[in-house]
């Protein structure tokens, strides 16, 4: 389990502390779950699966690989912009961490995005 809770960190984005701040838990407790010095409990499987919308078999077993990573039958807005979209789990993702940003950050990325199609001719306005 160290390996797949590790990989779906870095696939959410997240430094151990993010992690562990998301859970409420220490960021020593991540790091020795993803060293595999301790399995995290029963309750903490559940928290990791709800925050995260992770599908526990895969958490707990690996089964069907990173593709079943996230719970398939989540009715969450992201969720709901993927299918409406067809976006990949890499577009998800991103989408998500540019939404957690605070505004002025999300503000900054837009006007830099901007000035480098400005810079290159590109029309963005689809």
């Amino acid at each position: 389990m160290n390996q797949r809770l590790k990989a779906l960190r870095k696939r959410l984005g997240l430094t151990q502390q993010e992690f562990s701040n998301r859970l409420g838990i220490k960021r020593n407790t991540v790091a020795t779950y993803e060293a595999g010095k301790s399995n995290p409990s029963d309750a903490a499987v559940l928290l990791i699966c709800r925050e995260f919308n992770v599908n526990e078999n895969w958490l707990r077993t690996g089964e069907g690989g990173d593709k079943n990573m996230f719970h398939p039958n989540s009715n969450s807005a992201l969720d709901q912009l993927k299918n409406e979209y067809q976006l990949t789990d890499d577009a998800l993702v991103m989408i998500e961490q540019f939404v957690k940003l605070k505004p002025e950050t999300q503000h900054g990325i837009i006007n830099y995005i901007k000035k480098v199609s400005d810079a290159l001719s590109f029309d963005c306005s689809m």
